[in-house]
């Protein structure tokens, strides 16, 4: 480890929240976020919108997060900022005014993968959180994404399962909305989980091979239930909201660690990860604690500010790079479907 302090400044910029961290070395100095609060109207992201509001969000964003660790820019190391994958306005937005920044200051530029950064997120320095050993397997679950990925290295990892059509995050989101709740639904059908009966109504899990998924025949599962319950009785959903959200987060749980056992048991490996939007779940965090005594498993839950979007993530990543003198030049462009 270097004795110099190095200081990164990240931007992320992958989807609706704009933001910017400073990093010294493996800590974290601020983490600012500007969410998107527009997208609830219309049910979902609008590309479009997006990356119009990371134009009116992206200065004053780096300017409190560069205020907040209290640092002047000519202080910086390197500029890191997420390349993809993502929506290609919003990556648009980070790529151009990193690549300018970082001209601007002369000092590296270091792009960064998204789906990376949420796996590398466990190994930001933070009091009371352990950084998971080589190699260990990290479930990634996001509204875009749900993978397992065998983690080898820090930048040698292997896709070995992933759904093949949405992703855990959709399924909580159009789950919701055929209930009737706002966008984004997972928050609010978690916090309902919690009274409700999990075993109340029962929905099939798709049988899928191996280690992928699939979660679009859950989706039309719950809307040909409700459906069918509401042409009974039309207050079903009301009288029966706690229950119905207990009951489907526990299908989707289910589904994911079903997936996770499989791949400890054909992998060998004991200690799993788990990052992105989705693992911000109190079920899921739950369940995969009580995995721990159940088939000693040891788990890594990220703290709650590193689980959605945000540019920690993606300074840690940074810091890993510039450490091995990994940098990008000012060719380089966004990418909407990057993999790891």
């Amino acid at each position: 480890m270097t004795s110099q302090n190095i200081y990164i400044l990240a931007i992320e910029s992958s989807c609706d929240d704009t933001a910017a961290s400073v990093l010294c070395n493996g800590k974290v100095l601020s983490n600012v976020v500007a969410g998107q609060k527009i997208h609830a109207e219309y049910g979902g992201v609008v590309p479009e919108l997006a990356s119009r509001a990371h134009q009116q969000n992206i200065v004053p964003v780096v300017h409190q997060a560069l205020k907040k660790a209290n640092l002047d820019k000519s202080q910086l190391h390197a500029i890191a900022f997420t390349r993809g994958p993502g929506l290609m306005g919003s990556l648009l937005v980070g790529t151009s005014f990193a690549k300018s920044l970082s001209y601007g200051l002369n000092i590296p530029l270091i792009d960064v993968n998204h789906m990376q950064a949420h796996i590398l997120a466990h190994f930001i320095d933070e009091d009371g959180y352990y950084k998971p050993p080589f190699p260990f397997l990290a479930m990634t679950i996001s509204g875009g994404h749900t993978q397992i990925v065998k983690v080898n290295s820090y930048f040698e990892m292997d896709v070995i399962g992933e759904t093949i059509d949405d992703a855990v995050g959709e399924a909580f989101d159009k789950s919701g909305k055929i209930l009737g709740l706002g966008y984004p639904a997972g928050p609010e059908m978690d916090k309902r989980a919690q009274m409700g009966n999990p075993k109340a109504f029962k929905f099939t899990k798709p049988k899928v091979e191996g280690l992928n998924f699939s979660f679009s025949g859950l989706k039309t599962a719950v809307l040909y239930f409700i459906q069918k319950e509401t042409k009974a009785n039309p207050n079903f959903i009301v009288e029966h909201l706690n229950d119905i959200c207990a009951s489907i987060q526990y299908t989707i749980i289910g589904i994911l660690m079903d997936k996770l056992k499989l791949a400890s048991k054909q992998t060998g490996i004991k200690h799993i990860a788990i990052g992105g939007g989705v693992s911000a779940n109190s079920g899921i965090r739950k369940t995969l604690k009580d995995a721990e005594s159940k088939f000693g498993w040891t788990t890594y839950i990220p703290k709650f500010e590193f689980t959605t979007d945000n540019a920690a993530m993606i300074g840690i990543v940074g810091y890993l790079k510039y450490l091995e003198g990994n940098y990008a030049n000012q060719s380089i462009t966004a990418s909407a479907r990057l993999k790891i």
